[in-house]
């Protein structure tokens, strides 16, 4: 199944072999996909390495971690393999039709936060293309009195997003419904939020193996210039903003001013634009057609 064998190795050796495995493996992540794998599979935090990294892993943990290695080696993603991934510091389950929550996403979340006002006001929010529930949910933990909406066209999502805010305790304050962007909800909405799928269809058979054999298709696809999504919210998000709300959308690398124009196009305001850690456009926001502009912001 692998090169190495992880029977009769304690914890603190286990590691030290998953990583060796995955190096010699070309995994260029090797030492922490190694301690995420480790961790995961064994159901352990980091302190268990650091007070019983000693103890030897069994017979049933030995051949889970061995099968583990050997989806990783074949280019599976680590939080595939585990089944769930964190973010916001929350734990969220993946399905076969959602995609792995990335860390530029909270960017998206903080600046969706820093346009709210009151965070302790009874504020509706909408999460256009939710897929795990990872931003409605992030945004509900920081808003004890807001409520939310999230909306997939896979019903196989929002299975997965219902059980990840009932996981988080945050069930009662959110409701998911299968539906088209914002054909499928009726009312306002103060915060409107969508991670769309931005990828120009011909580029997805470039990408790396492990998201083009892994991650849905439906959940990258933006059309042939990669605007699909955003030309469907834009149309419909304006009739869905109340009075002072904001649209977030998160965007990729190249298509800021691309976006622009259409937000501009449709009598959107811009807000600002947010990078994210490695400097890249990441995320736009605007005010809904009509609205007051309050000022352009660079983040």
């Amino acid at each position: 199944m692998t090169s190495v064998s992880m029977q009769n190795l304690s914890r603190r050796e286990a590691l030290r072999a998953c990583t060796t495995c995955l190096y010699a493996g070309g995994v260029g992540e090797a030492a922490g996909d190694a301690r995420f794998l480790l961790l995961g599979i064994l159901g352990l935090e980091t302190r268990d390495l650091l007070i019983e990294g000693d103890r030897l892993v069994g017979a049933d943990e030995a051949v889970a971690l061995e099968a583990a290695l050997a989806r990783r080696l074949a280019g599976e993603p680590v939080a595939r393999i585990l089944g769930a991934w964190e973010f916001w510091g929350l734990p969220f389950r993946l399905g076969p039709d959602t995609l792995v929550p990335r860390p530029d996403t909270e960017i998206l979340v903080e600046v969706a936060l820093a346009a709210v006002p009151d965070r302790r006001a009874p504020l509706r929010c909408l999460d256009l293309g939710t897929g795990t529930g990872c931003i409605l949910t992030a945004l509900l933990s920081e808003m004890p009195q807001a409520r939310g909406v999230g909306l997939d066209r896979s019903e196989g999502a929002l299975r997965t997003a219902r059980d990840n805010a009932a996981a988080n305790g945050l069930g009662e304050r959110a409701n998911f419904v299968v539906g088209d962007w914002c054909d499928a909800v009726q009312g306002t909405f103060d915060l409107v939020v969508a991670n769309p799928p931005y990828i120009a269809h011909d580029v997805i058979a470039t990408l790396d193996r492990e998201v083009r054999a892994h991650d849905p298709a439906t959940a990258l696809d933006g059309g042939a210039d990669g605007l699909d999504a955003y030309r469907r919210i834009l149309d419909g998000a304006g009739a869905r903003l109340a009075s002072g709300a904001t649209l977030v959308l998160e965007i990729g690398y190249d298509q800021a001013a691309a976006v622009q124009d259409l937000a501009r196009a449709a009598g959107y305001r811009e807000r600002g634009l947010a990078r994210d850690l490695a400097g890249h456009d990441r995320v736009l926001s605007f005010d809904r057609p009509g609205g007051l502009f309050s000022g352009h912001r660079d983040a």
